[in-house]
């Protein structure tokens, strides 16, 4: 209709500028680990800690804050989301210690999987039918350009001010999304008849179970190569330390473009999609071992690293498609299992180089979660026919 068509523009762009403040506040600290190692007196791995709180922070809150806040207005939630987010941030930037530092970046990982989760409700409900996918691509495009955009400039912010500041400009995006979507979103009320247990009812469904497990499994091995890119390029590529962020730069191109090609192809084709996009996935992956000694190649093999991130608005479809009338936890928890893949992906990365098989082991790592991510898939497609049979016997 015309009066969703009206509001379609103005609340993509503040559910965008959202999620570009929750993508800089989740990537940045990756860049500023020496920084707030060295200020809070403990090591680089045990720094690397405050970047699993944050994960933590995002699977334990996306379900229960959905759940929680089922019956909510959904603008009086984004809001409010976003408001914690920014909170949390600005304290962060405050914080005393390594342990007050990790206790507040759990807390602000909370709003995080589910302000996702309701901006995709959100953009989807405002699309057309066949451009949904497209809409919730141009919501999570704000966290594809926030490793292009915001992640380097809040890296030179926390370099040239210390890393405290860094947290300062993320909160303060965070508080800039809350008056756009105070003013560009329009003031829709939660699904009639939403309740916090009629949420809890998606997690009977074996397909929401299946689809979150493409997710935190095929999803895990872009974590593996990704976490270790910047000892991978100086030792084994053998590019200067200046470089890196050239290199890293380009894997958010091929984020950004990957994001809006995925949620395009989810469009014409949800499942098909799907499965193409993990057997790209396990190409892209195994040839990292290979192209890894070779600047140009591994160059070009980086930015196709971006692009897996392709499948993000195909699985939040999916979910939407079998969550029922569980939307909002469905939605949220597929943000749960992105951060299940991150960490999975990043510790089985870590075994295998510290059980001395070299830095482009994490190559094969993650052809593995790919295809498990496959076997999953598979599974979900076989049950889907065993159901479209039954239906057929029993109609």
């Amino acid at each position: 209709s015309a009066e969703r068509e009206r509001h379609f523009w103005p609340a993509v762009w503040a559910l965008g500028v959202g999620s570009f403040a929750i993508g800089t506040g989740e990537f940045v600290i990756m860049g500023l680990l020496p920084e707030v190692a060295r200020d809070l007196g403990v090591t680089i791995p045990q720094a690397g800690h405050v970047i699993t709180a944050y994960a933590l922070g995002v699977v334990i809150g996306a379900p229960v804050l959905a759940v929680l806040a089922a019956e909510w207005p959904r603008r009086v939630l984004l809001m409010a989301l976003m408001g914690l987010f920014a909170a949390g941030n600005f304290a962060s930037a405050c914080a005393p210690g390594y342990v007050t530092m990790n206790l507040l970046r759990l807390l602000t990982g909370l709003p995080h999987g589910t302000y996702f989760g309701v901006a995709a409700l959100m953009a989807a409900s405002l699309a057309p039918a066949h451009r949904r996918a497209s809409a919730v691509g141009l919501v999570m495009s704000g966290l594809t350009c926030a490793t292009l955009a915001g992640v380097p400039l809040a890296a030179w912010l926390g370099q040239h001010l210390g890393w405290r500041a860094a947290f300062v400009l993320v909160g303060a995006i965070a508080l800039l999304a809350c008056v756009l979507i105070r003013r560009g979103v329009p003031d829709a009320p939660a699904a009639h008849g939403a309740s916090p247990l009629r949420e809890l009812g998606a997690l009977a469904r074996p397909q929401v179970w299946l689809t979150l497990g493409i997710a935190a499994i095929g999803f895990g091995g872009m974590f593996a190569v990704f976490s270790y890119v910047k000892p991978l390029l100086t030792e084994v590529t053998g590019l200067p330390i200046d470089g890196v962020p050239l290199v890293l730069a380009l894997f958010g191109v091929g984020m950004v473009l990957g994001n809006l090609a995925g949620a395009r192809l989810a469009d014409k084709a949800l499942m098909p999609t799907i499965g193409w996009l993990l057997a790209w996935s396990a190409l892209v992956l195994g040839a990292i071992p290979f192209t890894a000694p070779h600047a140009p190649a591994i160059c070009i093999n980086v930015f196709l690293l971006g692009t897996v991130v392709a499948i993000g608005p195909a699985l939040q479809i999916r979910l939407m498609d079998t969550a029922g009338e569980a939307q909002t936890l469905a939605a949220a928890l597929n943000h749960s299992a992105f951060n299940i893949a991150n960490a999975l992906g990043a510790w089985l990365g870590g075994v295998a180089i510290a059980t001395g098989h070299g830095w482009t082991s994490t190559g094969w790592v993650g052809v593995l979660l790919a295809f498990g991510g496959i076997a999953v898939f598979a599974a979900s497609l076989a049950l889907q026919r065993r159901m479209r049979a039954r239906g057929q016997a029993h109609a």
